[in-house]
């Protein structure tokens, strides 16, 4: 197999999901093939145009090909889901219906659906919660020793307690629809509203030892509510003032909501993950199920506030690197607005692993992970880190 040779593994007979989404970002006249790397290796799938590549049959190629090779189909297989709740398409946009403003998919939520995120339903023509309120939430939580494998260990002030707890609260719903999930799990606990606690019963689980509180999931978007009045009970009891309050998120939540979650961490010395997709509105659509709009909005607003506190960083950012739709070109977009609103924001690149549907692709490889930082640096980032290192091929 020569250095100019391709094989192409997706000419957009995607299934399902892929169908709708992928297909929107490639185009018609766009297909998918794997490169060949020297070393005898594939580099990720890229995006080319179809007409491009040359066709025998079923055998296709690129110009220049010195061999053909027989198209094998990238399959985004509908593999089960836990449970019997998965999201739609879109998320509901009936003209009558009741209406959630919990985060920016601002569903309509017509007859007796669900909304988005699982959570929510039209019960009779009004807006019903099964959990994500202030009174309940569907969560599981776990004591992780410090340091821990967070987006932001190598630079929030948790991390530095050696010996001590993270109380890892991992959330059950989601304002995404990500292709590659790391924790599709979390929709056993969407189908599951019995399963919900109190704000109360997780402000107690905090033990002596618990330097932080991080929420993740899933996300902590679609039940904020419950997330900061747990918050707030857990500093009450915590007279010393050694509790962090830190959310590893999508940013898609409620900019009043929002807010509060800033102040709790900007007063107890936690941060705000950010964790973005993608820039391309249309990349973001494909991989994501939905728009990007809030979460940049909601990152510009919290990058304003940064200058409240410098250390520990109050704004970090993650983008998950997805071999083939997330790479130097689209990092450097990120890295770009990124700067662009504070060149100070600590970035962390992380190295993707297949999962949920995208169980078929390849790992990060370390030549793509290093093109994606120096892509980072060169964008007028300052502070750029490299994690999940050792699923770097």
């Amino acid at each position: 197999m020569g250095e100019d040779d391709a094989i192409v593994v997706c000419e957009l007979n995607f299934n399902w999901l892929s169908n709708q989404r992928l297909k929107g970002w490639l185009g018609e006249d766009d297909a998918i093939v794997e490169i060949p790397t020297g070393e005898g290796q594939l580099r990720p799938l890229r995006k080319v145009k179809r007409e491009d590549i040359r066709s025998a049959g079923d055998m296709p190629r690129l110009p220049g090909c010195s061999r053909r090779f027989r198209g094998r189909t990238c399959r985004f297989r509908p593999r089960a889901l836990p449970g019997s709740f998965r999201p739609s398409y879109r998320s509901p946009r009936e003209r009558v219906g009741a209406s959630c403003r919990i985060c920016g998919n601002r569903c309509q939520i017509g007859g007796e659906d669900l909304g988005y995120c699982g959570l929510r339903r039209n019960r009779e023509g009004k807006l019903q919660h099964l959990a994500g309120t202030s009174q309940k939430g569907l969560l599981e939580y776990y004591y992780d020793p410090l340091p821990t494998n967070c987006v932001a260990d190598w630079v929030c002030a948790g991390s530095r307690r050696r010996g001590e707890k993270n109380l890892a609260v991992f959330m059950g719903a989601c304002t995404f629809d990500c292709l590659f999930c790391q924790n599709i799990q979390y929709r056993l606990l969407t189908i599951s509203p019995q399963l919900a606690i109190s704000p109360q019963s997780l402000a107690e689980a905090v033990r002596e030892d618990t330097a932080c509180i991080c929420f993740f999931g899933g996300d902590p978007a679609p039940q904020l509510p419950f997330a900061l009045k747990a918050s707030e009970l857990a500093l009450e009891r915590d007279p010393g003032k050694r509790l962090h309050i830190c959310w590893e998120t999508n940013g898609s939540m409620h900019r009043g909501l929002l807010k509060k979650a800033v102040e709790l961490s900007l007063a107890s010395g936690g941060c705000i993950k950010f964790d973005l997709k993608a820039l391309d509105k249309k990349l973001h659509l494909a991989l994501c199920g939905v728009s990007n709009q809030t979460t940049l909005e909601n990152f510009s607003f919290v990058s304003s506030l940064t200058d409240r506190r410098r250390e520990p960083p109050l704004l970090v950012a993650s983008t998950l690197l997805v071999p083939g739709y997330v790479e130097a070109e689209e990092v450097g977009k990120i890295a770009r607005f990124i700067a662009s609103l504070d060149p100070e924001i600590p970035y962390s690149l992380l190295a993707f692993y297949p999962c949920h549907l995208m169980k078929d692709m390849p790992v990060t490889t370390r030549r793509q992970a290093e093109e994606c930082l120096g892509a980072a640096l060169q964008a007028g980032l300052k502070k750029v880190h490299l994690g999940n290192i050792h699923l770097l091929r």
